[in-house]
């Protein structure tokens, strides 16, 4: 697994995950939105950590040199 995101991706990443786990999160009234957000807000402070991104492999995004 080779590392896809730039240094400011990474850091947004970071503050968004931050941001969807924390108390300041968006609550919805459809339970289901809540808990997408809450997986999502997962997948990208993981995201973050690794510097690797599922989607930017698919669409053969490289921006590791930003």
């Amino acid at each position: 697994m080779k590392q896809n995101l730039g240094k400011l991706d990474r850091i947004f990443r970071f503050v968004l995950a931050i941001w969807w786990l924390g108390p300041f999160a968006p609550i919805y009234a459809a339970q289901w939105a809540n808990t997408l957000i809450l997986i999502v807000g997962w997948i990208v402070l993981v995201e973050s950590f690794i510097g690797w991104c599922g989607l930017h492999e698919i669409a053969n995004i490289n921006n590791k040199n930003q």
